[in-house]
Parts: C-alpha cells; sequence; structure tokens
C-alpha cells in the first residue's frame, strides 16, 4: 500500500500534538450491517468503583438509610435542594431517586427519554481488585467458578467489536496509553487528552514553516496539518491543573478532565471515529465520600456537565449515538466507620443516547434487605455486563450470534428494550 506525500505531511503535524500513534489499521473485510458506519458507540469507564447507591438511589428502602447514617441522599422533597430527585413516573410510588448533583445535566436527558439506569450490574468477577475486576471487565471474557476471569491483554472486547465490523470501524481510545479494552488484532490509536495542547512548534517556528512553503503546491497541505493539529490540541491546556492519579485510575483522566474535554471527544466522534473509549478515575472513595456534598457531589457534577455536553456537542449525530457509563465494580451497601465505603460487587450502569427509549430504570431488580445483598455486604449482578452490552451491540449492528459470540464468549445478550 502507497501512502501519499498528502496523507504524511497531515499524518506527521497531527501526530506532534498527541501520542496517536500506532495508527488505525485496517480492519478485516466482514459484514457490517446497513449504517454500521454511522452509529456512534463511547464506553465510559469509572476507575475506582463507583458509589452507584447515592447516584440512583433507593429511596424507598428504609434499609438504605438504615446502612448510611451519615451519607444517605435524604427521600425526595420538593423543598429540599439536597434531596434526591425522583426518578419514578407521575403517579407512581417513589422507589428511585437521582443524586441531586445531576439535576441541572443528567435529568433533563432522563426526561427526554435519553438516559436510562441499569441496576444490579456489573461482572460475577468477586475478587474485589480494582486491577483484576478492570483487567477482566475490559476482557469481557466469562468468570470461571473461582470468581475470577482471565486477565487477556491481548484481546478486549471493544477491539473484538471494531473486528467485527470491519472496515467501517473507527476506533479510538481516549488515554494516555492503550487500555486492555481496545487491545487485539485491530491497530487502534490512543489521543490523550491530558497535555496535548503543548505545541510541537511556537509561533516563530510556525511562521517560518509556513513560509517556507508559501506560493507552492504544498502550502495549502501545511495549513491543513496545522489545522488538523489544534483540532486535536483545543482545550488542552486546562489540564495542567488536574491532580495526580491514584492507583486504581491508571492514569485516567480526573472527572474535571473529563467535563473540559468531552466537547472535543465529542467533536472528534462526529466525522473521525465510531468506537470510543475513555475512562475517569477517582472514583475509590473510602473516606469521607459525602452524601448530597462533598467528595462524590464533586465527582458527579463534572461527570454530569461532561455527559450533557458531550450529547449537545455530537448534534445531530447524537441521534445515532450510544452512551454507556460503567465501573468495575459498585461499593458495600453500608457505609464503614471513616464516613465512607469500600470495594463492593454490584453497581449502577448508565446508558445514555440520542435514539434511546429511556427514563427509565430496566433490568432485573430485587427489594433490598440484608438476605438479598451479595454476601451480605453489596448489591447483588442480577444483570451481566456482558449480556447488556452484547444487546446493545446486537440492535445497533445487527450482529449476528456467531459474531456477538466471538465478542463476549458465552454470554447470552440481553435485550432491554433501549434501542
Amino acid at each position: 500500500m502507497t501512502i501519499s506525500r498528502r496523507a504524511l505531511l497531515k499524518l506527521g503535524l497531527a501526530a506532534t500534538a498527541a501520542p496517536l500513534w500506532p495508527l488505525r489499521g485496517i480492519a478485516s473485510q466482514v459484514f457490517a450491517a446497513a449504517g454500521a458506519a454511522d452509529a456512534r458507540f463511547l464506553l465510559v469507564f469509572l476507575r475506582g468503583g463507583y458509589d452507584a447507591v447515592n447516584v440512583v438511589v433507593p429511596v424507598a428502602s428504609d434499609f438504605y438509610y438504615e446502612s448510611r447514617p451519615t451519607i444517605a441522599i435524604p427521600r425526595p422533597d420538593p423543598a429540599n435542594p439536597l434531596a434526591a430527585i425522583s426518578l419514578d413516573r407521575a403517579g407512581d410510588a417513589v422507589t428511585w431517586g437521582l443524586h441531586p448533583a445531576l439535576t441541572d445535566t443528567m435529568l433533563p436527558l432522563w426526561q427526554k427519554g435519553a438516559l436510562a439506569f441499569v441496576p444490579f450490574a456489573g461482572s460475577q468477577d468477586l475478587t474485589r481488585s480494582h486491577f483484576e475486576t478492570q483487567d477482566s471487565v475490559e476482557g469481557g471474557l466469562p468468570v470461571g467458578a473461582s470468581g475470577s476471569a482471565p486477565r487477556a491483554y491481548g484481546s478486549g472486547f471493544l477491539n473484538r467489536l471494531a473486528a467485527s465490523l470491519g472496515s467501517v470501524a473507527a476506533p479510538v481510545a481516549f488515554t494516555d496509553g492503550l487500555p486492555v479494552v481496545m487491545t487485539g488484532d485491530v491497530v487502534v490509536p490512543n489521543v490523550s487528552l491530558k497535555g496535548t495542547g503543548r505545541a510541537p512548534f511556537d509561533d516563530r517556528q510556525t511562521r517560518l514553516l509556513l513560509g517556507m512553503y508559501a506560493g507552492t503546491r504544498f502550502e495549502p497541505l501545511i495549513e491543513e496539518g496545522f489545522d488538523l493539529r489544534k483540532a486535536v490540541a483545543e482545550h488542552a491546556e486546562m489540564m495542567a491543573a488536574a491532580s495526580e492519579m491514584q492507583a486504581a485510575n491508571r492514569t485516567a483522566i480526573t472527572a474535571t478532565g473529563f467535563e473540559l474535554e468531552a466537547r472535543r471527544m465529542a467533536s472528534l466522534m462526529q466525522d473521525k471515529f465510531n468506537v470510543a473509549f475513555i475512562d475517569v478515575g477517582g472514583w475509590d472513595t473510602h473516606v469521607n465520600q459525602g452524601n448530597a456534598q462533598g467528595q462524590l457531589a464533586t465527582l458527579l457534577t463534572s461527570l454530569g456537565r461532561g455527559l450533557a455536553g458531550f450529547a449537545e456537542q455530537m448534534g445531530a449525530a447524537w441521534s445515532r449515538t450510544v452512551v454507556v457509563v460503567i465501573s468495575e465494580f459498585g461499593r458495600t451497601f453500608r457505609e464503614n466507620g471513616t464516613r465512607g465505603t469500600d470495594h463492593g460487587h454490584g453497581s449502577v450502569f448508565w446508558v445514555l443516547g440520542g435514539a434511546l427509549q429511556g427514563g427509565r430504570i430496566v433490568g432485573e431488580q430485587t427489594v433490598l434487605s440484608a438476605l438479598t445483598l451479595n454476601q451480605n455486604r453489596d448489591l447483588p449482578v442480577l444483570t451481566e455486563y456482558r449480556a447488556l452490552l452484547g444487546g446493545l451491540f446486537q440492535r445497533m449492528y445487527s450482529l449476528d450470534s456467531g459474531r456477538l459470540a466471538r465478542i463476549f464468549p458465552s454470554a447470552r445478550p440481553v435485550d432491554l428494550g433501549l434501542l
């Protein structure tokens, strides 16, 4: 295959602005459903295990309030700005509430039907280790009898999805390095969202380079290359203040960083990429987690703003976009002695999209009690993440059972009626 001078000039300039190497390879020519190239999928991974119970709140459960004497979110009350926001339809008994930090960002999407929550969701991995569970979730392989899954560093489920889509796939990881979920046969670029604003040329060097090619047939190519570099690097100077990541975050971007960069991600996904991954760190809240205010609330505020900004920036493409927010596991149902929560099991997943049949709590549920908790400490997992994502991929891309089995071996897709 011959690469043109035009392509080399553009790629050379763009690559100096962000770690885009390795460049995307050509996927195998396999079947992809009509419209698959127009579909957009973004997986948002909250590293550290976010406390889902204080985000989608079981406000009808007395057991919840008994278990969290200092960090519980108050029951819905229009007169209390710190209370949970009811997520139930008019006339229904109030059973679920939304953390008030998401009132301005996620509640409007919920009301439009562009957001749904899946409680009691997660992996069957029981290790409660950040690293092992993150790897097993990203690998997408079945959990064995021991309660842990193979750590499949050579193959992640989003890479296998890209392979199943063939030549229409344009995957990307918005990360510093290539995450496990994107490793595999399809070569995937990673675009760091941290520090990409450091220009490889200062203003004087830029003028000199433009002057060298002024009046030649390469002048428009050089200008186009600088424009591409600018598109990749814009807003990144705001990332300089991002805090150091904890070990569980694996250099993931902060929630504040995600808020600042989400619109840039959307711009790149509008016309360049269609299968994407971003991880957001900071969710390991063992100490002073807070309730309606505090550590978790601050994280949720930035996450909500980022997701809302992403949806808005996608414009018309939002109607063809699905975003899923997951975490490696949830947290303990009961608060600990330091007013935080510890590593748990079941979680609540978010599904967003312009064509979603949302505004609903979906998936299997159970009454919350000491008897129904996993090991008397965590939410149980009733909707396995591979089944949930498999069902979404099946609807988005019309993948047959053979291709789904290669993405998620031994998983039976579950269609929750969201698409």
